[in-house]
C-alpha cells in the first residue's frame, strides 16, 4: 500500500506495508542486549495482597512491571539532556518524527588499539548529499548485536572529528548500532556527544542520538524515509522504535 508524503520541497512515495524495523526489543525471557555494567531488565507480574496478577495464576489480566534502563537494555533515543546539568527531556525536544535518512555501512578503522568510525569514512559515504538523519551500520554485522553483552568490551565508537562533521553537515539525527557514540571508558570526556550537540556553543536541542539499533544485512545502503518513534517518557532518553521505508518515488513539487 503506497502513501505519498510531502516533505520540505519533495513529494516522497513509500510502501507503508513494508516497514523496516531497526529497533532492538527488551526480551527478558532471552539473553537481552546489555551495556554499562548493570543487571539485565526484568518483566514480572505485580503482586497485590499476595495475589500474583497473571492469568495463569488465576487473575483475569496480565499486569506486568518492567524494570530497565533505556541506555543499557533497548534501542533508545536521547537528547542533549543526557550530558547537561540542566534537565532536558527528549519527549519535549523531539517535535517531528519523519526524516530523510541515509543508511551507510562502515568497517571501523583500527586506531591506537580501538575500532573507530572516522570523519573520512563518513565523508566518503555522505559526500554532497543533504540528509536530516544518518543510520550507521558497522561491520561485521552479525545477529548477536541484538543480544551482545557490551560491558568492558571497548566497543566501536565515533571520532570527535566524525561527530563534528555530522553536525556541520546539518545531520540532526544520528542512529548507530553501538551502545554509545563515545569510547566506553574515556574519563568522562564524551567527545562525540559533546561535539554532535555543540555543547561549547548553541545547544542543538532538536538533535538526537539513537543507540542500539540493528540494521539487517538485507537492507541496502541508500536513502530512506525514517519514522523515529519514541515512548513519551519525560527523560533524557526514552525507548524508541525507528522504522525505515524505502523511497519509491521522489519528485520535486
Amino acid at each position: 500500500m503506497k502513501a505519498v508524503i510531502e516533505y520540505n520541497s519533495r513529494k516522497i512515495a513509500i510502501d507503508v506495508s513494508k516497514p523496516i524495523d531497526i529497533s532492538i526489543a527488551i526480551d527478558a525471557t532471552k539473553e537481552n542486549i546489555n551495556a554499562w555494567y548493570i543487571d539485565d531488565p526484568k518483566i514480572f507480574p505485580q503482586k497485590l495482597d499476595n495475589d500474583i496478577i497473571k492469568v495463569t495464576e488465576g487473575a483475569v489480566v496480565n499486569f506486568n512491571n518492567i524494570h530497565f534502563n533505556p541506555h543499557s537494555h533497548i534501542t533508545h533515543t536521547e537528547c542533549v539532556g543526557h550530558i547537561t546539568e540542566e534537565v532536558h527531556s527528549v519527549n519535549q525536544n523531539l517535535k517531528h518524527f519523519f526524516f530523510v535518512a541515509e543508511v551507510v555501512t562502515v568497517a571501523p578503522e583500527l586506531i591506537n588499539g580501538d575500532f573507530v568510525i572516522s570523519k573520512k569514512q563518513l565523508q566518503t559515504q555522505i559526500r554532497n548529499k543533504k540528509r536530516d538523519a544518518i543510520v550507521i551500520r558497522t561491520l561485521p554485522n552479525l545477529p548477536d548485536k541484538k543480544s551482545k553483552r557490551y560491558s568492558n568490551t571497548n566497543p566501536t565508537y565515533l571520532s570527535e572529528a566524525a561527530a563534528i562533521y555530522l553536525k556541520e553537515k546539518g545531520i540532526k539525527h544520528l542512529l548507530v548500532d553501538l551502545p554509545s557514540v563515545d569510547k566506553e571508558k574515556d574519563g568522562g570526556q564524551l567527545l562525540a556527544h559533546n561535539a554532535f550537540w555543540n555543547t561549547s556553543g548553541v545547544l542543538r536541542m532538536d538533535a538526537t542520538i539513537t543507540e542500539f539499533i540493528y540494521v539487517p544485512n538485507a537492507v541496502t545502503d541508500g536513502e530512506y524515509l525514517l519514522n523515529l518513534m519514541i515512548a513519551p517518557f519525560e527523560n533524557d532518553a526514552t525507548p524508541s522504535k525507528p522504522i525505515l521505508y524505502k523511497i519509491l518515488v521522489d519528485e520535486k513539487k
